[in-house]
């Protein structure tokens, strides 16, 4: 696209927002569904891998859509932020919501996870260090070849877990950050403060392999397949990565949750 062919296509946008925003168009709108369908089609296309094939892609890219509907109804456009960063998360907050309305994931399955959770939540923070698979086997009281398996069973489990709430009652995920910050009280902006802390702590105390996983899935966007190429290592062995990694987080925000409601 040429440097004229993208200003226009950029005024062609602000013309479209402002019809739907200012002057109620809903063809408008239709338009910047249409238009922004493919963060859909993509969303769908990364969250299906690793889900049981009970999970269609149909079913994600269904409540996708109402997500990237809800994102364009509730965007500010005025206030300068990249639509596509706020829909993204939106699209995949709602195929997250579908997922959990319609229990995808044994309770056996849900079990396992919370053991695995609890057990570095509390050697982690017994030892402020990061744990081994050995130190978390002898916890469990199981043998590290069935740790190395339970790991397995819970994969699918952890897929959406980062994106799960920190307190039970709301929904607090990454997109909690595109808020105004001009609109946080200071009791928001402290807890998020610790948030953050825990998290940076808790991703400190992953491997190093832990963390590259998890930096190549949520940050450079590359599906657990992709990252098997790259890392040189197999897919169930990026699975498992991701799967520990995953659980030595949640625990940490476990934690942090405790000590805030304690205070």
């Amino acid at each position: 696209m040429t440097v004229k062919e993208s200003d226009k296509s950029l005024k062609s946008g602000a013309t479209l927002w402002k019809r739907w925003k200012e002057e109620g168009d809903e063809s408008a709108k239709k338009e910047l569904i249409e238009s922004y369908l493919p963060l859909v089609d993509y969303a769908a296309g990364r969250l299906a891998v690793g889900l049981p094939k009970s999970v269609s892609k149909e079913d994600l890219t269904s409540t996708g859509i109402l997500g990237l509907i809800d994102a364009i109804e509730k965007f500010d456009y005025e206030r300068g932020l990249q639509f596509e960063t706020y829909a993204s998360w939106r699209i995949r907050g709602a195929m997250i919501d579908g997922l959990r309305q319609n229990d995808w994931v044994p309770r056996s399955v849900r079990e396992k996870a919370k053991r695995i959770e609890e057990a570095y939540q509390k050697l982690e923070q017994q030892y402020m260090r990061s744990v081994s698979d050995r130190e978390i086997s002898d916890f469990l009281g199981i043998k590290e070849s069935e740790f190395h398996h339970m790991l397995q069973e819970v994969a699918v489990s952890t897929i959406t877990s980062i994106d799960e709430p920190v307190k039970e009652d709301e929904y607090e995920s990454k997109l909690a950050y595109l808020i105004d910050e001009k609109a946080r009280n200071p009791d928001y902006q402290v807890h998020e403060f610790f948030q953050k802390e825990t998290l940076s702590k808790a991703i400190d105390r992953l491997t190093e392999k832990e963390r590259t996983v998890v930096s190549l899935f949520y940050y450079e966007e590359l599906s657990l397949s992709e990252i098997a190429e790259v890392m040189s290592l197999s897919p169930s062995r990026i699975s498992q990565l991701h799967s520990k990694a995953i659980l030595r987080l949640r625990g940490s925000l476990t934690r942090l949750k405790g000590q805030l409601m304690a205070d």
